[in-house]
């Protein structure tokens, strides 16, 4: 079913690198919403406001694949 639904031998792939793959994106970006802020709130900017942009950029990256 799900090789039917995202062809993955037609891309040379399988569940398990797709999985990992997802894992590795999830956990970088999760890394960079947490520490992103507090790097650049030590310069003298606005953490919350640091977040929301970290936030919105990844959100429009995300848009520019579709």
């Amino acid at each position: 079913m799900i090789e039917k639904l995202f062809h993955l031998r037609e891309f040379r792939t399988d569940i398990r690198t797709e999985v990992v793959a997802g894992l590795t994106t999830f956990m970088t970006m999760a890394y960079i919403l947490a520490v992103n802020p507090n790097i650049l709130s030590a310069s003298g900017m606005d953490a919350e406001a640091v977040l929301i942009a970290t936030c919105l950029a990844a959100f429009l990256e995300q848009c520019a694949w579709l």
